[in-house]
């Protein structure tokens, strides 16, 4: 049996069985693993919780290595989108995904100098000090053989920006780095006798690099829906409007993993945005034919994820998806990650491109509206079959329909 075809429950025992999971960490995931108490110590004026749901895209195979997929998401038709288009992609070898090291910008910004320029050769003189300082921070990153590695600087109008190369190893690695920033900061102010600012991490992570691609095959697609699939890539190419909506499809795949693993979405988003902008905005992906035919899909984008720290430790629903997902390190999630948005960005042009997004949007709206209507169990799926077949998804027909089967 098909995931998609299973229960609930049989997933559950699907997964249970796969991996090892306990009863409690089942528990946590039926039921969301956050009680208020928890929340409360998460964040400030906590009064409740606010759940989406969790789903498992399916058919991925990255780097010679199977993957169930942990996503969370609201929107319809993404998790079943991101799975069919990883199956195109199996026939030719499934995905080839890598990442950079990870290294991660750390920022202090000087001000109120005479003579920037002069300021910036006294830091250099004092790097290794100010490294010591820094490094001095973190035991763990040390221990490992990690931590701050290098410094450089910048001079934007009469501002000094020295910058500190940080390699976080496993952790997204914001509070490591703000820490390192804070505690240089007082030798660098004496050093250049300026004023020391803002002391704090870049989320433009472009030192932390993902890439992914996936070839498929012409036998899958046809060449007619590969030449539209690259028109369609083309335009978001060639225009910013629809290069905008190219790029929030990606991110769609992207998010739902980065939430169903808390990480941190926003800086996620900012920072795949501005790289899309570097050479004026433009798509996140490639697309294009090989000499035979086939369809050729790359993406690359900043990928700042972690697999310790922060609410990852403390997410029982988090620390379940990671045991799922089975990722040893953060370059091996974000290589994951970066697979997802390239599955994702392929699903969306090819519906695009033949039979329109809606399609699939609007079977996964007809189960919403049958919902809405007071279908439950087996009643959702016939009543919104019916809807969507008589091509009138209106909670009147649902609520019509369904008071005719009771």
């Amino acid at each position: 049996m098909k995931f998609y075809e299973m229960s609930v429950e049989e997933r559950l025992k699907f997964l249970r069985d796969k991996y090892s999971l306990t009863d409690e960490e089942i528990d946590a995931i039926r039921n969301g693993g956050l009680d208020i108490d928890k929340a409360n110590h998460m964040v400030e004026n906590a009064i409740g919780m606010i759940s989406f749901p969790l789903g498992i895209a399916t058919n991925f195979f990255i780097n010679g290595k199977e993957y169930l997929i942990p996503m969370s998401i609201e929107e319809p038709s993404v998790i079943a989108a991101a799975s069919k288009a990883a199956k195109l992609t199996r026939r030719l070898g499934g995905f080839k995904s890598n990442s950079d090291e990870p290294y991660m910008i750390g920022q202090i910004q000087i001000i109120n100098l005479k003579d920037p320029l002069d300021a910036a050769k006294r830091v250099l003189d004092t790097k290794d000090a100010i490294l010591d300082i820094a490094n001095s921070k973190s035991q763990t990153l040390k221990r490992l053989n990690a931590g701050a590695k290098d410094l450089s600087y910048k001079i934007i109008d009469s501002m000094l920006i020295v910058e500190l190369l940080i390699d976080v190893r496993d952790a997204m690695g914001a509070n490591i780095i703000n820490t390192m920033c804070e505690a240089v900061a007082p030798l660098i102010e004496e050093v250049t006798g300026g004023k020391v600012l803002l002391r704090i991490l870049s989320n433009y992570s472009t030192s932390r690099i993902a890439r992914a691609e996936a070839k498929i095959s012409k036998d899958e697609l046809g060449e007619e829906v590969i030449d539209n699939i690259i028109n369609a890539y083309r335009f978001a190419i060639l225009d910013k409007y629809r290069a905008v909506t190219h790029n929030k499809g990606i991110m769609n795949g992207i998010i739902a993993v980065a939430n169903a693993l808390m990480q941190d979405s926003r800086a996620i988003e900012a920072a795949a945005h501005a790289y899309a902008c570097r050479n004026g905005y433009s798509s996140l992906t490639d697309w294009s034919k090989d000499e035979d035919g086939n369809l050729i899909g790359k993406i690359e984008l900043p990928l700042a994820v972690g697999t310790i720290g922060g609410a990852i430790n403390i997410h029982p629903v988090v620390k379940a998806s990671l045991k799922i997902l089975n990722v040893n390190s953060s370059k091996e999630l974000a290589a994951v990650m970066a697979s997802v948005g390239l599955a994702q960005n392929l699903a969306a042009l090819l519906a695009l491109s033949t039979t329109g997004i809606q399609k699939g949007h609007m079977k996964m709206h007809a189960r919403n509206i049958a919902m809405l209507a007071g279908a439950r169990g087996s009643l959702i799926d016939l009543v919104s079959k019916m809807i969507y077949e008589e091509n009138n998804i209106t909670l009147a027909r649902a609520k019509e329909i369904l008071a005719n089967l009771k």
